[in-house]
């Protein structure tokens, strides 16, 4: 078996590979990045690429058609990642997140690939104040991360077939150690103030609801997803994570509190409501997936967060300016001329 993880090398991809490795010690793994967040690295004794067989740099929305020759599945992860660096650069998000996929995944089909996974997300809500959502509930994407998985699922369904199962995973929010380890996730960033600045400081009003996901469970379900041979249907949507982690954000935030001393929790009871507040309905997945569930829970987040923090030596109260912030990454490489306005890499000098 051939596997091809695009955008391998970012906060989830390390995680994805050690997973594919470990569960498919005989399979060729392949890794295709832009390279924008390589040298994010955090606490990590080795390289995470190593693990791969190959790993190939290029940028998805010029994929190069030879690299699919005899791949057997794709893990589309690719993607600009979350609602700031989406409102940031609206147009390639959708670039990235949604057309290179829908061409990516017609070249494929093409060559033979027999399974499509795409990364999608439970932010395609939006706003949920009546109950959880499930695969059938109406879509709300609020933002222009949220609408280009959308678009991107719309557009992905007419692509299945027998011989090219496609999954969209619509994941949770992601949470949890990696070896390139991002504070812009609502649980990570709480745990970095909560050692940094002995406070946890919530915009909103505390209420609004997050489903949540690890990293490690995330790489479980994509791995199930590559081997579920048709379990679902040719083309399955389905809802990435576990009713148990669904949670308030204030909840969030105590339960951090408690594993840190001395922490003080403030709410800003005055903010306008959050429109990005939804629950989920995970039994479609706990049903097509029983032996790949979710494992890690919320106290073994916080501890592992803790422990990997305090390796690290991780005391920057002001690390929302570092590039532990994925924007500020892509704010650097530009203010550097590293990367275009479309991001895409300058000629080397």
């Amino acid at each position: 078996m051939k596997i091809l993880i695009t955008g391998n090398m970012g906060y989830i991809g390390p995680l994805v590979v050690r997973q594919l490795r470990r569960s498919h010690p005989d399979a060729v793994l392949e890794g295709f990045d832009m390279g924008y967040f390589a040298s994010c690295l955090t606490n990590s004794p080795l390289l995470p690429e190593c693990r791969l067989d190959a790993q190939h740099f290029g940028d998805v929305r010029a994929f190069p058609d030879e690299l699919l020759e005899g791949v057997d599945a794709i893990v589309y992860l690719a993607a600009i990642s979350n609602d700031p660096m989406g409102n940031a650069f609206e147009q390639v998000t959708l670039d990235i997140n949604y057309k290179a996929a829908i061409e990516l995944a017609r070249k494929a089909r093409s060559k033979g690939t027999r399974s499509f996974i795409f990364a999608s997300s439970c932010s395609v809500y939006g706003f949920a104040a009546d109950g959880a959502r499930t695969e059938k509930s109406p879509l709300d994407p609020l933002t222009a991360y949220a609408r280009s998985k959308v678009f991107a699922e719309r557009d992905l369904e007419p692509l299945a077939a027998s011989d090219f199962h496609i999954t969209c995973l619509r994941f949770a929010t992601a949470c949890g150690m990696s070896d390139r380890l991002r504070l812009d996730l609502v649980v990570n960033d709480f745990v970095a103030s909560a050692i940094a600045a002995k406070k946890i400081s919530i915009l909103s009003d505390g209420t609004p609801w997050r489903p949540l996901i690890h990293v490690r469970d995330m790489a479980r379900a994509i791995d199930w997803a590559i081997g579920r041979a048709g379990n679902g249907g040719d083309f399955l949507v389905v809802n990435g994570g576990s009713d148990s982690w669904n949670y308030q954000v204030k909840e969030l935030a105590e339960a951090v509190a408690k594993s840190v001393p001395n922490v003080e929790v403030s709410i800003n009871r005055a903010a306008p409501p959050d429109k990005r507040s939804y629950r989920v309905d995970f039994s479609l997945f706990k049903r097509l997936a029983p032996n790949h569930q979710p494992q890690v829970d919320l106290n073994g987040t916080v501890t592992e967060l803790l422990t990997a923090l305090e390796e690290m030596n991780f005391r920057d109260a002001e690390f929302r300016k570092s590039n532990l912030i994925r924007l500020n990454t892509l704010s650097t490489l530009r203010k550097h001329n590293r990367l275009t306005e479309d991001l895409r890499w300058t000629a080397p000098t």
